[in-house]
């Protein structure tokens, strides 16, 4: 049986597609930087600058940091507080607390916006941890390395923990940490066709209680 579920949250708790590529155009726009590739569902997810190395179709740090710059500043205000919950969420979260399970949040989001949302929604309580990249000293590179450290910080045992995500990259993430995954495909869902055939999927968040329940 899981004990610990490891949640991503862009794309799997939270709807903050609009708002994010609403402030990608700001950044943009107000300094001036063509976009090289367009402002599509398909860029949330990876960590920050890595995104905007995409849209910019550039490498240049001083570029990068002044569009970086620019984002958080739009974002980090105001963005962040637009994301939606997606139907259904609030109440499975509080059905597997009430059930005994510990709740954990791993994602690309940088952690000062992260923790914004968690306190505008009420969430802190729901979950025993929130990690991202930029939460550790130095930052981490990948989410694969940051599942692990959520484990060896925490003292978990990985048969007893579940990752929770809604893009490929989740899923091989947790493949690097030998721990089982559910691909959820109510949110972006844009890799649901490339899923590993050892990984679970759910289609409805009211189901995910459910299929937890069986592993």
């Amino acid at each position: 049986m899981k004990q610990h579920l490891i949640f991503d949250l862009d794309g799997t708790l939270i709807d903050s597609a609009p708002s994010i590529l609403h402030c990608f155009g700001l950044a943009f726009s107000t300094t001036n930087t063509p976009l090289a590739a367009p402002l599509t569902h398909d860029v949330i997810g990876p960590p920050l600058m890595e995104t905007l190395k995409r849209l910019s179709g550039s490498e240049d740090t001083a570029l990068l940091n002044t569009l970086a710059a620019a984002f958080k500043q739009h974002y980090d205000s105001t963005g962040c507080l637009q994301s939606v919950v997606f139907d259904g969420v609030p109440a499975m979260l509080q059905q597997l607390q009430a059930q005994g399970y510990q709740l954990y949040i791993a994602t690309n989001k940088r952690f000062y916006p992260t923790e914004r949302i968690m306190a505008h929604l009420g969430w802190q309580a729901f979950f025993t941890g929130v990690y991202a990249l930029d939460y550790f000293n130095p930052a981490l590179k990948s989410k694969a390395e940051m599942i692990g450290r959520v484990v060896a910080d925490n003292g978990l045992v990985v048969d007893d923990c579940l990752y929770i995500g809604d893009r490929l990259e989740d899923g091989m993430s947790a493949d690097a940490n030998q721990m089982d995954f559910a691909l959820v495909s109510w949110g972006y869902a844009g890799d649901v066709g490339m899923r590993k055939p050892h990984w679970h999927s759910c289609a409805k968040v009211q189901n995910l209680a459910g299929l937890i329940s069986t592993l």
